[in-house]
């Protein structure tokens, strides 16, 4: 299993199509074991060999993943409330997650003609220098943090906060005001504003955001939106995730955590016929 990993990590959204050796070299495993696990891996659809005999990750892996509640769940949860976020905002709103010392984007929305922004879905971010990964650094522990800082703060602009010293001081203020404004500390012409979305127990599970330009324009506004949506965010987790009495009477049933559909929809599901399909 640790080996199928090696290959799955050679992926990133820089390197979305690999050929043989450079699955090879990218895991660090020799070239006989990784043409052994990539054809394994293509027989069951984690891996997809294209015309140019390249590698793509397998639509099995998204079709596995959307099974979970985990961050897909979350995603699908969240998705309405980005959608009415970005319909006023009219640039970048995007979630993302804690994921070892990075934050991870599960979504971004954005308009065509939106400021400049690196993130990307599926891509990280480092903690410091982005305004969803500052809230959630802000709320993680002490040791954890010292980690952080202990380690190479890259600097993407003269804004970036890297000094352990003001990046405590900027994390105690986040924790105070409730809100993350990052103004150009990735690109001059951007400025992130986040907010932390709780979820079960009221633990900080996600970090909403919006990308705007860094203008004069007033931030209270924004940070009123991304707060209510945080809200929202946060009622319908409770309500997912917190078990019913009676699971299968409540609407969607046991897809509760998984779907976020119409009304009618969610009571349908946990009746409607479902085919069964070799393999699964």
């Amino acid at each position: 299993m640790s080996r199928i990993m090696q290959v799955f990590t050679a992926f990133d959204v820089d390197a979305v199509f690999l050929n043989i050796s450079q699955l090879s070299a990218r895991s660090g495993l020799p070239l006989a074991t990784t043409h052994r696990i990539v054809a394994e891996m293509e027989d069951f659809g984690l891996l997809e060999r294209q015309p140019d005999k390249t590698y793509r990750l397998g639509v099995r892996l998204w079709e596995i993943a959307c099974r979970t509640p985990g961050a897909l769940g979350l995603r699908e949860i969240a998705m309405p409330h980005l959608q009415s976020v970005q319909s006023r905002v009219r640039q970048h709103t995007q979630l993302g997650i804690l994921e070892g010392q990075e934050v991870l984007f599960l979504e971004r929305l954005s308009a065509r003609d939106a400021v400049v922004n690196v993130t990307l879905v599926g891509g990280r971010l480092p903690l410091h220098a982005s305004s969803s990964g500052l809230v959630l650094l802000a709320h993680a522990d002490e040791e954890f943090q010292d980690e952080v800082f202990s380690g190479e703060l890259f600097r993407y602009t003269e804004q970036t906060v890297r000094s352990p010293v003001a990046l405590r001081q900027l994390l105690q203020k986040i924790r105070h005001d409730g809100f993350a404004i990052g103004n150009g500390f990735i690109h001059p012409d951007a400025r992130g504003i986040a907010v932390p979305v709780r979820g079960v127990n009221d633990t900080i599970v996600a970090g909403l955001s919006v990308v705007v330009p860094n203008d004069d324009a007033p931030t209270v506004p924004l940070v009123r939106l991304i707060q209510g949506a945080s809200a929202a965010i946060t009622q319908d987790l409770l309500a997912a995730y917190t078990p019913a009495n009676d699971p299968q009477s409540a609407p969607g049933g046991r897809f509760r955590q998984l779907v976020n559909s119409s009304a009618d929809s969610m009571e349908y599901l946990p009746t409607a016929p479902r085919p069964t399909r070799a393999g699964r």
